[in-house]
């Protein structure tokens, strides 16, 4: 272990939650997928106060002289935050050597709160070249000191002396960022029993004029899987221009009356009438259509898809609209949508 991991360990202990007090919990996430995920598993741990599994993630290098030294050092840390920039991978003697960027907020009872930024060693055996018992990807040393400024700014562009890794993508790390912590809760693709890469983003590219014409303009579509159920997906769009800024997308939707014979909505449809807008943040089924430059979304409101809602929204001087909703509100085996909103076909 260095002086300066020693340091950072000993430092992270005195931090913590910026309201003294409160209660924070985070979900479980134990992953060595990668050395990204291996080193925020490990504070993942710290963080749960699971500290045999956070002394389970190092190797034989262990980050002090013993388990009780190792607990000790973070006894008065309430939780601790951390960004991950793209690691750089060498291989060496029959291993494969990772160099993490990283960069930690140190959060305690105290109110105060303190950042590191620097290196983790993690190192893989070759996998077909062991015999049991199989040793998984590992961390070997670590070294952080103290720095200044938000995580995404302090996280190292790369560690030591292997392949440089492509160049970091700030803004999707912004809205990946934003991604998390709006939907950390929510999303089943952020728990941490969901498959690797869940959360990762679809991004596509979209080009564009401005109604006076000029020069082409850009701007990025980033699609966030959320919600998984029987027969609905859930997703989460953001939008990125070409000056680096972002938002999230909202999407209209027509707030419907619809009337049953007698109540029974498995029963004669009598009406399906709109009676005002609503935007919401999340579509079912949805996908992004190059060709139409539309994002299409379609919500089953049963399995057998006899009930169903789908809307279409049209990508024009640089933000999405709706052009066109159907709704088949009818629970009769049939699939027969009618059109409630049109602003997509000529009179």
């Amino acid at each position: 272990m260095t002086a300066d991991w020693r340091m950072a360990g000993l430092l992270a202990a005195a931090m913590a939650s910026s309201v003294p007090g409160a209660a924070w919990s985070a979900d479980y996430l134990d992953d060595r997928s990668s050395a990204e995920t291996l080193v925020r598993s490990l504070y993942n741990a710290v963080s749960r106060k699971e500290y045999a599994r956070a002394w389970d993630y190092f190797g034989d290098q262990k980050p002090a002289k013993d388990f009780k030294a190792f607990v000790e050092g973070y006894a008065g840390t309430e939780r601790v935050d951390i960004e991950t920039g793209a690691a750089s991978e060498e291989g060496a003697a029959g291993s494969l050597y990772y160099q993490v960027p990283v960069a930690i907020r140190a959060v305690g009872s105290d109110g105060s709160e303190q950042t590191f930024a620097g290196c983790y060693t993690a190192r893989l055996a070759q996998p077909a070249n062991q015999e049991p018992p199989f040793r998984p990807l590992q961390l070997e040393k670590g070294s952080l000191k103290a720095a200044k400024g938000d995580l995404s700014q302090i996280v190292p562009a790369s560690c030591g002396d292997g392949p440089a890794p492509e160049p970091r993508d700030k803004v999707r790390s912004e809205i990946e960022k934003a991604f998390r912590a709006a939907y950390a809760s929510t999303c089943q693709t952020l728990q941490g029993d969901a498959e690797p890469g869940a959360a990762d983003p679809e991004i596509k590219e979209i080009v564009w004029q401005d109604s006076e014409g000029g020069a082409d303009r850009k701007v990025r579509l980033f699609r966030f899987g959320c919600t998984v159920g029987a027969y609905n997906t859930g997703e989460v769009y953001y939008q990125a221009n070409d000056d680096g800024e972002f938002r999230q997308l909202q999407f209209a939707e027509p707030e419907l009356d619809i009337r049953y014979e007698n109540g029974d909505f498995e029963g004669k449809l009598e009406s399906v009438t709109v009676v005002g807008f609503r935007t919401v943040d999340t579509l079912a089924n949805s996908f992004y259509d190059d060709k139409t430059q539309t994002i299409q979304s379609a919500s089953k409101w049963r399995g057998v898809g006899d009930a169903s809602s789908a809307g279409t929204y049209l990508f024009r001087n640089g933000a999405f609209s709706l052009t066109k909703y159907e709704v088949d509100a009818s629970y009769d085996g049939e699939i027969n949508p009618e059109t409630v909103v049109d602003y997509d076909t000529a009179p």
